[in-house]
Order: C-alpha cells, then structure tokens, then sequence
C-alpha cells in the first residue's frame, strides 16, 4: 500500500502542472481584463493610458510565459496573489467564502447518499414494481430538470406560500447573532436558510445515484454466490444488505471522486441565485469580473481536489472489496 501511495503521490505532480496550465490559459484566452471592468465601472469611456498603467502596474503586459512563472512560483509558495476585485489577498477571498460553501455542500451530500443509496437498493430489490416505476420515473424527470429552473420554481413557491418562514436569499437573517440570540437561535437561523439551497443540490445530485445504485444492485442481484445464498436459505435481508450492497457499493464509490471538488466549484448556480456567499458565488463573481487570480485559484484548487478525491476512492476500494490489493 505504501508503495502504490508513493506512486500515485509522484503521478499527481505532471497532472498538477499540466492544472497550472489549464488553469492559466484559460484565463489567458478570456477576452478583456480587470482593468477594463474596473475602469468601466468609474467612466463609460474607458482611458487607454489608465488602463495601460493598471497592467504595468499588475504585472499583465509582461510575456505570457514570464506570468506564468511569477504566478507558479508564488504558487508553490502558497502565495495566489492579490485579487483585482476585491483588493484583497486570493487565500483572504478563499477563506472567508469557504465555511459557507463546506456547510452546504456538507448537508447536500449526506443527505442525498442517505436518501439516494436506500431508494436504489429499494427499486432494485423491487423490479418492476410500483415502488421501481415511481422511483425511475422521479430519477428521468429530475434529471431532466435544470438546477436553476428548480431554484426558480422553489424560491416563487416559497415566497408566495411560506410568509417568510423559509428564507429565499443570504446565509443569515441581520441581527441574529450569538450575542443577542443565542447558539440555538443561530443554528436554527442558518437551518433555515439552507433550506432550500440544499433542496437544489438534493434533487440534482440525487437522480443519477440512484440510478447507478439501482443499476449497479440488479447487476449484484444476478451473481452466481447470491443464488448460492439464497439456496442456503438465507433471509433476504441477509442476502441484500450482507452480501449484494457491499458489492454493488464499488461503482458508487467511483462517483464519489468528485465530491471534494464540488466543494470549491459545484454550487455555482444555485450559490448565486440564492446569494449563498460562498465559493461558487465567488467563482461567478471573478468569472464576470475578470478576476483572474481568484478564478485561477479556484480552477486549480479544484484539480487539486478532484486528485485526492479519486485517491481516496482508489483506498475506498480495498475497504469496500477486500478481494483488491495494491500490493
């Protein structure tokens, strides 16, 4: 196991550098820049000579292959510069959005595999029931349903019928603070405002577990050892929940490779139109502000992510099948 991590750990640095690039060039080749949009938003009429002095100053008239150096190099040393935006360091921007980001993804998550893995165990087990066509059909149709349109829907429905139980915007109600209120008070506040961000999330990531689950159960369902099990006299709980889902858990596990990526980036939409401040908000933000060291920080702190996801999914493997050996 040592020696596969040590591998594995010396794969990652190509991939790394080969992120910084992607990372980069994308940025590189967005039309615009900062100066443009910060000077845009002083005077209609944008001054060349002001926004010449801007780039000089900012460092974006040097060659592209000397930014990407400096940039690196800062990198390595933890250093993601100064954002054009905000005027603030990119790791200040960073930090302050990415409590927000971790308690809505955090909740999404373990709800959606609490309610996702059951309802794909339960349609498998029940092929061809009214329990299998309702939680098919729910999947196609969710899954036909754009995030956005949901949120549309939830936040209009919410705010004509729930009188302002369910908040439709923020992270917070003003002056609900642990001074005045107390900790009970704020958790319950903040409950309430992920209410329906979590909702969006949910119902997004739930349709195509489910399906995998249900998939990847009636594939199990079919093994020659689950007929043996089942010849033994085994219950059927026994035979379902001991010895089929262990089994069946390997291709949802792959999925969840990506989860420590959606962290930084897999809230965008629903982060912005909810005005959750967290990082997908301010990824949107930098995007349409031409923010590029906030957008580069958050492209590669994604790889970074999605790297030691499947890392983790690989290590979950021996767990889930102790048949697999890295050895």
């Amino acid at each position: 196991m040592g020696r596969y991590l040590f591998k594995r750990l010396l794969n990652t640095i190509p991939l790394l550098i080969l992120a910084t690039l992607l990372s980069f060039a994308l940025m590189q080749m967005a039309p615009g820049g900062p100066e443009n949009i910060l000077l845009s938003a002083e005077d209609a009429r944008i001054d060349p000579s002001r926004a010449a002095v801007l780039r000089e100053r900012w460092g974006l008239d040097d060659p592209i292959p000397v930014q990407y150096v400096r940039w690196l190099g800062n990198v390595i040393r933890g250093d993601f510069g100064n954002s054009y935006f905000y005027r603030r360091p990119v790791s200040e921007v960073i930090g302050a959005a990415l409590p927000a980001t971790i308690q809505l993804q955090a909740a999404a998550i373990i709800l959606t595999y609490l309610i996702a893995l059951p309802l794909g165990v339960l349609s498998a087990v029940r092929r061809r029931s009214r329990i299998d066509r309702a939680v098919t059909g729910l999947a196609f149709a969710a899954q036909a349903a754009p995030s956005f349109w949901v949120a549309i829907l939830l936040i209009w429905g919410v705010a004509r019928n729930a009188d302002g139980l369910i908040p439709t915007h923020g992270i917070a109600t003003p002056g609900v603070d642990l001074e005045t209120c107390g900790l009970l008070a704020v958790l319950a506040d903040r409950a309430r405002h992920m209410v329906l961000p979590v909702t969006v999330l949910v119902f997004g990531n739930l349709t195509s577990l489910t399906r995998y689950m249900r998939s990847s159960m009636l594939e199990a369902l079919r093994e020659d050892y689950i007929r043996t099990a089942r010849a033994k006299g085994l219950p059927g709980k026994v035979v379902v929940y001991r010895h089929a889902l262990r089994n069946a858990l390997l291709p949802v596990v792959a999925l969840s490779g990506g989860v420590l990526a959606s962290l930084v980036g897999g809230s965008v939409i629903t982060e912005t139109i909810f005005a959750w401040p967290g990082i997908g908000r301010v990824s949107h933000d930098a995007a349409v502000q031409r923010d590029y060291t906030v957008s580069m920080a958050i492209l590669l702190i994604s790889g970074v992510l999605t790297l030691i996801g499947f890392l983790l999914v690989d290590l979950a493997y021996v767990w889930v099948d102790p048949r697999i050996r890295y050895d």
